[in-house]
């Protein structure tokens, strides 16, 4: 749980033994992000915008998405990656993704969309591309590999590597590029169980040396990889600056 204090500080209450933590971010405004918590890498992405937040040095709160009541007033969202189609069925219940994919059309939500996020945006025609699940092969054929970005984002010359703590269930956040610098030219990618595009109208913005893997139209962001799962957070830093720049 996230909470506000009368001074504009973020404190994260532990509900197991009922402390507060302040997350200790500065900023005229609190950023409130969405993030689709029915399957998938979801903790890792909270783990990723946490650290973005903190290299930005601003203030964030995020929404943990399950049902279509808490859609209204974000400033952005994430969807993770896992399986699209068993995400898609813990929805059917709560109507979480048809009221995303209404909010998202009607206001230009900035989105994040990783692996199978990519999948729900372009099945969803919220992206003018067509994509092909599993691609690269299955479990075992999972990889990774440098890739090149092509895109306005603010690159930091030194980062402090963000320590992955457990969260209030005991959840500790994979970080499978552990050997990675925290950030360098190239993006380390992690591609799991990848999907590919096969054609898209829209800009090309990563690559895979001649593959595009990543795709931006308006302000939604498609990536067939894993970037939560690195210590490079400039996507989510993206992310979180699309959003503030609506405010």
């Amino acid at each position: 749980m996230t909470l506000i204090s009368a001074s504009g500080r973020v404190w994260t209450m532990n509900l197991c033994e009922g402390e507060a933590e302040e997350q200790n971010l500065s900023g005229s405004f609190m950023l409130r992000i969405g993030l689709a918590m029915l399957q998938g890498a979801r903790y890792e992405h909270a783990e990723a915008l946490r650290g973005a937040a903190k290299e930005l040095g601003i203030s964030l709160e995020i929404v943990d998405l399950r049902r279509s009541d808490q859609v209204s007033r974000l400033d952005g969202v994430v969807l993770p990656g896992g399986e699209s189609t068993a995400m898609k069925l813990a929805s059917s219940s709560e109507m979480l993704y048809e009221a995303l994919w209404s909010e998202i059309e009607q206001t230009d939500l900035p989105v994040l969309a990783t692996c199978a996020g990519a999948i729900l945006l372009c099945e969803n025609n919220l992206l003018s591309a067509s994509i092909d699940r599993n691609s690269y092969g299955r479990q075992i054929d999972s990889f990774q590999a440098p890739l090149q970005v092509d895109m306005e984002i603010s690159v930091l010359d030194s980062l402090e590597a963000t320590e992955h703590s457990r969260d209030e269930y005991g959840h500790k956040p994979l970080m499978v590029w552990h050997e990675a610098e925290p950030e360098s030219e190239d993006f380390p990618g992690v591609f799991i169980r990848a999907p590919r595009f096969i054609s898209f109208e829209c800009k090309a913005v990563v690559f895979l040396k001649d593959e595009t893997v990543g795709v931006l139209e308006k302000n939604r962001l498609a990536l067939t990889f894993h970037p939560e799962l690195t210590r490079d957070h400039r996507f989510h830093r993206w992310l979180l600056q699309r959003a503030g720049e609506r405010r």
